[in-house]
This record gives C-alpha cells, sequence and structure tokens, in this order.
C-alpha cells in the first residue's frame, strides 16, 4: 500500500466515524460523514444529522470556508448531483474550489448514480472512488437495500439459551440474557425504523418495545403486530402508551368489529394477506411509507416467516451460557423447518462477540446459488 492510499484510508475511517454520529436519525436517507483536509491537516469536518437537513459535505464546506479551496474532500458516499430536499452537493463542493475528492461508495441512487461524482470530473477535480468501500457499505446496509429493492433490511433478533430455547416449559422468558445483552438490543432499537412481533409474543409478554437508553433519549421505532385476526387486546401497551405509533397487521380474516375497535384506541390497522398477513405484502408497504429497516424480536412462528420466505437479511443471535431443558419449551425458529441440514438456511460473514456473559452471534443468511 503506497502512502497516498494509507492516508486516505486513515482520513476515511475518521469520516466513516463521523457518520455513526447520526445513527437512527437520517432515514430515509444515508448516514454520511465528510472531512477537509488541506496541507495534511483536518480543517473541517460534517455528517449528515437528518433527512430535509443539510448533506455532510455542506457542513464541512461551511466550516471550512476558504480554507477549502485547493483542499481535498473525504466523504463516505458520492455527493449528489440532483435536487431533492436539499441542492446538489457535487455543484457545493465545485463552487468551493475542492481540488480532489475521495468517496468510500458511490451511491446507487437512481437520482445520483455516477452523476455526482461525473459533475466533480467534468469541473477538473481529482476524485478517487472505492476507499475503505466495504466498510462504507456495511454501514449504510439498511439504506442500500431499501434505495434499490424499496424494501426495509430486515434483522432477526433471538436471545436463547445454549440448549436453543427462548422460554421455559411454561412461557417463562424474563430474564434469559443479562443487562448488558439487553441494552444492546435498546440500542439496536434506537437504530431502526420500525420493530415487529407476532401476537403470540404480544399476548404472552405484553411489551412495549421502546428504546430506553440511560444516556440519551431513545429513538422509538414504528411497532408492527403480526395478528392475522385482530386479537390485539384494547389494553395492551402497544395500544395504550402512546409511546410511539403502532401498527396492527391483519388478514382478510380478521372481524372488522375488532379492527374498527382497535383503529378507535389509536392503532393504525392494515390489511395484507387472504388467510394470513403476507411478509412480503407488509416489507413492500413499509418501503413505501420509506421505512428503511424493520428489527423483528418475533417468536418462533414470525421468525419463521421471515426465514422460510428468504427475508431476513442479517441474524443476531443472543446466547446465554444456561440449560433450560423441556422437550415443550419453545425455540427461535418453529414452523415446518427444514428437511436436512444440507437445505438449512445457513449464515455467512459470521462474527461473535460476548456482551457480559452473553456471546452474540452475528451472521448473514447466504443466499443459495442458482
Amino acid at each position: 500500500m503506497n502512502e497516498q492510499r494509507a492516508l486516505d484510508e486513515s482520513y476515511m475511517r475518521e469520516a466513516l466515524r463521523l457518520a455513526e454520529f447520526a445513527r437512527g436519525r437520517t432515514s430515509p436517507n444515508p448516514l454520511v460523514g465528510a472531512l477537509i483536509v488541506r496541507d495534511g491537516v483536518v480543517v473541517a469536518n460534517g455528517w449528515h444529522r437528518a433527512a430535509g437537513e443539510p448533506h455532510a459535505e455542506i457542513h464541512a464546506l461551511r466550516m471550512a470556508g476558504d480554507l477549502a479551496r485547493g483542499a481535498a474532500l473525504y466523504v463516505t458516499l458520492e455527493p449528489c448531483a440532483h435536487h431533492g430536499r436539499t441542492g446538489p452537493c457535487a455543484e457545493a463542493v465545485i463552487a468551493a474550489g475542492v481540488a480532489r475528492v475521495v468517496v468510500a461508495l458511490c451511491d446507487p441512487n437512481p437520482l445520483v448514480a455516477g452523476r455526482g461524482i461525473a459533475m466533480l470530473e467534468a469541473a477538473g477535480i481529482e476524485v478517487v472512488t472505492g476507499v475503505l468501500e466495504d466498510e462504507a457499505r456495511r454501514q449504510n446496509e439498511t439504506f442500500l437495500k431499501w434505495i434499490t429493492t424499496k424494501r426495509p433490511f430486515v434483522t432477526l433478533k433471538t436471545a436463547m439459551t445454549l440448549d436453543g430455547k427462548i422460554a421455559s416449559r411454561t412461557g417463562t422468558s424474563a430474564w434469559i440474557t443479562g443487562e448488558s445483552a439487553r441494552m444492546r438490543v435498546h440500542e439496536y432499537r434506537d437504530a431502526y425504523d420500525a420493530i415487529l412481533i407476532g401476537i403470540g409474543t404480544l399476548l404472552v409478554d405484553d411489551p412495549s418495545l421502546t428504546a430506553r437508553l440511560p444516556d440519551r433519549p431513545g429513538h422509538h421505532p414504528l411497532r408492527i403486530v403480526l395478528d392475522s385476526e385482530a386479537r390485539t387486546p384494547i389494553s395492551a401497551k402497544l395500544v395504550t402508551d402512546g409511546a410511539a405509533p403502532t401498527v396492527i397487521a391483519v388478514s382478510e380474516r380478521a372481524d372488522p368489529k375488532r379492527m374498527n375497535l382497535l383503529r378507535a384506541c389509536g392503532a393504525e390497522v392494515v390489511t395484507l394477506g387472504a388467510e394470513r398477513v403476507d411478509i412480503g405484502c407488509l416489507l413492500d408497504w413499509l418501503g413505501e411509507r420509506e421505512c428503511t429497516s424493520l428489527f423483528v424480536e418475533g417468536g418462533a412462528e414470525a421468525n419463521w416467516s421471515f426465514l422460510a420466505g428468504g427475508h431476513a437479511d442479517k441474524v443476531h443471535a443472543f446466547i446465554a451460557p444456561m440449560l433450560m431443558g423441556g422437550a415443550a419449551a419453545p425455540t427461535p425458529v418453529g414452523g415446518a423447518g427444514f428437511d436436512d441440514p444440507q437445505t438449512a438456511l445457513r449464515l455467512g460473514d459470521v462474527t461473535v462477540e460476548q456482551i457480559g456473559m452473553d456471546l452474540l452471534v452475528t451472521g448473514y443468511p447466504i443466499i443459495p446459488s442458482e
């Protein structure tokens, strides 16, 4: 690796770090960080705070002022070249007199898709792309899924004992994992647009599904219940607490009186499927609402619905050093199951992290080649 490439990666790593400050706050926009370097000195930085607010490049250019002329701009995503909620960043970069632009990831948004880079190069600016591209792609995995498919990125989270139980044979599940693991789950909730459970989980646990963080106010995601027959009690926390909007997804079998009662209590009720809620239709519906990410905390049946349909993009599996036992104790994934280990869904790019006394296994479902 030559010296310039090493410097580019060092500065880009800092830009990626800056982008993280706004995680969970920019949807449906991506996370973006920017850095302006002049004569080997960082003179300005910025990150995108929220949709509708100035982009990362604009924050950095405003901070740099005249120091941006002849400097290098490091940005984690290709500068936009279109008028949206804000003006084109590429035009602002050109007007500021920046001499060199280093980009981690080209923007797959059809409104951008190389146009920003082309505009910069046409203005005589040196452009370097692909610096820490893999890291930038992973950072914006939710945005990239949504902008290319118009469906949210789906993460499935489970918490189980070492022998694969999510509750005892009596249905008791509090608490399998420790406090540190549970706090990590609240951090995940804070970062996602929506969170989903099945009706079984709601009836047993009556959760609030909010993000409760000790050091800052949490961003409460949209709460969704898979409830084909509209069995959600009007006394459920998700209906009564007013902490965040709640959607009850039902099928055509649902009782219209129950649906109207839930609506009268403030829940949004949407029919998506004939006999059961159609997960694909639900994801399309969420995507149309600019929901870019969905965190699934369902029980065994809800988890199977997502896995069997190929709808899960990522899996977080918390494993507690505990043996529950019990042939009737529930496991993380129900349904019909796969026929044998050769056809089972496998995870790739797996990482293992210790959180308190628990383990967190994270992986991405491997899509079989045709």
